[in-house]
């Protein structure tokens, strides 16, 4: 791996570590200073300005008392001035129930990233839910009409650089 691409998955881990610790200044100081810069959250539409941007992380890191993200398959691409990052998100929050620890979440996110005399920024960051794969029916198992998958892969995770177990939860896995 090459001084940029160590830079740029620096950055990448930087971000999540932002929303773990709920640090709105250093989420600020990751993104492009441009109004050009476009985030997608799970479920919301597409947001466009830093102020806006940066107003919805606000919101995100209000809105849980405990977030804890392990990266999977992170793979980072660079051309000249600008470096795509995809990913997998393992996202495990505080449930809203007293009677749960831990929800677990599924996601897949894609980040660009321009350089600049600072060094590298966010300029957009799209991360999408990952849907639990449904059982197929053969007809032979009474139990598949309510089975649907998932289960702990096993295949070691990346982490965000400062957590994690080293399992990876798999699609519909309890967490």
């Amino acid at each position: 791996m090459n001084d940029d691409a160590r830079a740029v998955e620096r950055v990448t881990r930087t971000l999540y570590t932002a929303i773990e610790t709920a640090d709105l200044d250093l989420m600020a100081a990751l993104w492009l200073d441009s109004d050009e810069v476009v985030c997608v959250h799970p479920g919301w539409p597409a947001l466009r300005g830093r102020s806006q941007v940066l107003r919805s992380w606000a919101v995100v890191m209000a809105g849980e008392p405990y977030v804890q993200f392990f990266l999977t398959d992170l793979e980072t691409r660079i051309s000249g001035d600008t470096a795509v990052v995809t990913c997998g998100e393992s996202v495990l929050t505080g449930a809203p129930e007293p009677t749960q620890a831990f929800v677990g979440a599924r996601a897949v996110s894609t980040k660009v990233l321009r350089r600049t005399a600072d060094g590298w920024r966010v300029s957009l960051h799209h991360s999408s839910p990952v849907l639990s794969p449904v059982a197929a029916d053969d007809g032979d198992d009474p139990e598949a009409d309510s089975n649907t998958g998932g289960g702990n892969t096993g295949s070691g995770n990346t982490g965000s650089g400062n957590t994690g177990s080293g399992d990876e939860a798999g699609p519909g896995a309890e967490l």
